[in-house]
């Protein structure tokens, strides 16, 4: 006897069994991913590689030989005047021409630097903005003395040393003003640290008044090694700082071999350096007047000894 039809069943069998649900799948998918990352994290974003090349120069293997550039034209005409090398200066295409675009194009021609025209857009990539009003100055990179050699140059011509260190100073302006009093007082050199410190950029050039042409300028990695062997080598170093044992009234030490450390008006000497000066001394001023800006600390105390070196 033939069995009676049976309608075929269309749904699909699952012989591991029937799944219920969507196995968490959509769940997940609708779940959230956790806050966005700040845009310097983000490895396709500018400031990512922004990022980067800051950690680098805080670690100092970041290029350093690189030209600046002086915009302005008032500054570019400042910069020429005070003969600093230059590589170009750049004229931004349909900038309009003044007294001051004239004269730098007259002293450039005049020192056989050469002058480039080039496209708005290009110096704004240069600049990072378009804050240059249209007249640039390529500033060769300056070339640092060795802080040792420098020393034993001074030995070497029989001579009293006087150099000036500077520790924690950022502003490129105090360190071009400090180069100026070094080289005006007599000083044999100004120390800087190589990593988070003002450079000789055209900024401190300018501030230099063009002194920094004549006045080696030594960067060091350890300021607290460069104080030792300024020591190991005869140098009495003094440090500048408020409430020290001495003032500049009472010190007579400016005719030897002397090595000044200068801190900035904020932090002053790091504790590193401070403990290893042999003197620290403070300038005597009016009681309501917290502190003295760097550059004017150092010029007076070089103006002190300058005078001690000269009675001597």
């Amino acid at each position: 006897m033939a069995k009676p039809y049976e309608r075929p069943d269309k749904r699909k069998v699952n012989k591991k069994g029937a799944t219920k649900g969507s196995g968490g799948q959509r769940r997940r998918g609708l779940a959230g991913k956790g806050p966005t990352p700040k845009a310097e994290d983000r490895v396709y974003h500018a400031k990512h590689k922004a990022k980067q090349e800051r950690v680098r120069r805080d670690q100092g293997r970041h290029e350093r030989d690189t030209a600046d550039l002086v915009v302005g034209r008032n500054p570019v005409v400042e910069c020429l005047h005070a003969k600093v090398p230059a590589e170009a200066l750049l004229v931004a295409m349909g900038t309009s021409a003044d007294d001051r675009l004239t004269e730098a194009v007259a002293i450039a021609n005049a020192r056989n630097i050469p002058v480039r025209e080039i496209q708005r857009h290009e110096m704004d990539r240069l600049v990072g903005n378009s804050m240059h009003q249209g007249i640039g100055l390529q500033i060769q990179p300056y070339r640092y003395a060795n802080a040792f050699d420098l020393m034993a140059s001074v030995a070497e011509r029989g001579e009293k040393g006087m150099f000036v260190l500077l520790d924690n100073i950022t502003d490129p302006r105090n360190l071009g003003a400090v180069i100026r009093s070094t080289a005006a007082f007599g000083g044999h050199g100004v120390i800087i640290p190589e990593r988070r410190s003002a450079q000789v950029t055209g900024v401190a050039w300018r501030t230099s008044a063009g002194t920094a042409a004549r006045l080696p300028v030594a960067r060091e990695v350890n300021m607290t090694r460069t104080v030792k062997e300024f020591q190991k080598n005869g140098y009495q170093v003094v440090g500048l700082d408020a409430g020290g044992e001495h003032t500049l009234d009472t010190y007579e030490g400016g005719t030897d071999n002397v090595l000044i450390v200068v801190g900035s008006e904020g932090k002053g000497i790091s504790r590193l350096v401070r403990e290893n000066c042999d003197v620290i001394m403070s300038i005597p001023m009016a009681s309501w007047v917290e502190s003295l800006n760097a550059s004017v600390a150092a010029g007076v105390v070089l103006s002190e000894f300058a005078r001690q070196r000269r009675q001597a």
